[in-house]
Parts: structure tokens; C-alpha cells; sequence
């Protein structure tokens, strides 16, 4: 079953379409990668979904509802997360602080949560005392993460993810991305690194110009030839725009 389902949107920053008719569907638990070269709008879709930029057209399901262009507090409590790539945790706060204004939570049942989602992340567990500016990159996208797992959402939206991190702790990023769609939250990342994308998304979607090029399992996306694919979009776009 779907649970997020992105139908023909059309969206981008005032009178410029970024993205254009861009189809997108996770069923429940399952990891989907986004990738394409840069300036494929891979980013600038999930800002779409999350609201944060303007549809033009087209709309966007969650759970069968349609929430396009719902305000993003809003999607917050239906079940839709969005970690952005920067500025995904308060550098003065820690952890637990981070986590504590990190969901709709009741207050009671705020220990409860904290601690199951410090279950999900031990390297954010042995360090729970420490201000969100003190941690690694890593940890501090971790922590992004973390904070958007409060919330019990359905679907997380998370933009690059491991950019500019260590081989290890890109590892570590995708194993928590992994486990947490094992517990049934479905997972959305816009990812650089093609390769690893494939390897670890059970759904591929290849953008190029703000447009769907391919998508598939990624068994299948894998053998394709994705080169072929970017340059021969990007080149076919620049010859429309010069017409």
C-alpha cells in the first residue's frame, strides 16, 4: 500500500517551475532514493511535498488524504516529517532537549519516546548530554533524524543526509535509515551518491532537469546506464530552453 503518493506536481519559487510533472509514490516501510546530477530539483521536490515552496500543480497524498500545499505544522501532525540538509537541530540544546521539542508528544509520554528513539540511535544515547553544536556531522544529522522519529510519522523526507560526512558514518546514516524503515515508516532520501542510493533504497527515482527520467527497483535502476540518462536529459533540456 502507498502511503505517500506525488501525482503530476508541477512546483518551484515564483514564477519559475523548479520541478515539472513529477510523479513519486513510498508504500509503507519501504526506503525510495532521488537521484540525479545537480540541479535536478531532487531538493527542491521534497520542499514541494513539505510545503515549503509553492505547487503549481499536481497534488500530493498521504495516507489517501490529499495534503498539497497543507502548512507544514499541519503535515507535522498527519504523519510527514522533513529533515533539511542544515540547520536540522538546535546547537545550543542537548540532545534531550533537542528531541524534547522535537514532536508533537504528549508530556507524559515524552520520557517513553525519548527513549525509544535513543533505542533506534545508541551513538546519540551514550552522548545524550551533549549540545547539538559539540557533535560530528554524523551525529548531528543523526539527531535530525532523531527528532523527526518523535513525532511517530508515517513518512520522513530527508535531503541529503550523509553530504560531506565520513565513508563511516555515511554507513551509519543508512543503517539508520534502514532500521528505521524495518519499523514501518516509510523513508524518502534525495541522495549525491548514486551508487550508495541504489544499494540501500528498495525504490529508485532518477530526476534530471526537474523532471522523472526513470524510475524502478533498484535492482533494475542499477543497470541502467544513468550517465546516458543525465547528460542525454540535461543536453535535451538546454536545446528547448535555447528554442
Amino acid at each position: 500500500m502507498s502511503v505517500l503518493v506525488v501525482d503530476h506536481l508541477t512546483a518551484g519559487y515564483g514564477k519559475n517551475p523548479i520541478v515539472w510533472d513529477v510523479k513519486l509514490e513510498a508504500k509503507v516501510g519501504q526506503v525510495v532514493g532521488i537521484v540525479g546530477p545537480n540541479g535536478a530539483g531532487k531538493s527542491t521536490l521534497l520542499k514541494a511535498i513539505f510545503s515549503l515552496i509553492r505547487v503549481d500543480s499536481g497534488s500530493v497524498k498521504l495516507d489517501e488524504t490529499d495534503v498539497t500545499s497543507v502548512a507544514p505544522h499541519q503535515l507535522s501532525r498527519a504523519g510527514l516529517a522533513y529533515v533539511p540538509q542544515v540547520q536540522n537541530v538546535f546547537p545550543t540544546m542537548t540532545i534531550e532537549e533537542n528531541l524534547e521539542i522535537g514532536g508533537m508528544v504528549k508530556r507524559s509520554e515524552i520520557r517513553r519516546r525519548i527513549a525509544e528513539v535513543l533505542e533506534i540511535f545508541p551513538d546519540l544515547k551514550t552522548a545524550k548530554g551533549k549540545k547539538g553544536g559539540q557533535l560530528s556531522g554524523g551525529q548531528r544529522n543523526m539527531l535530525g533524524m532523531a527528532r523527526a522519529l518523535m513525532a511517530e510519522p508515517k513518512v520522513i523526507l530527508l535531503d541529503e543526509p550523509t553530504a560531506g560526512l565520513s565513508p563511516i558514518y555515511v554507513d551509519v546514516v543508512w543503517q539508520q535509515v534502514k532500521r528505521i524503515a524495518d519499523l514501518g515508516t516509510s523513508v524518502i532520501v534525495v541522495e549525491q551518491n548514486v551508487d550508495r542510493a541504489i544499494a540501500s533504497s528498495d525504490w529508485v527515482y532518477v530526476m534530471v532537469a526537474g523532471r522523472n527520467r526513470a524510475d524502478g527497483p533498484a535492482s533494475v535502476v542499477a543497470e541502467m546506464e544513468l550517465g546516458e540518462i543525465f547528460l542525454g536529459a540535461v543536453a535535451a533540456a538546454d536545446q528547448a530552453v535555447e528554442v
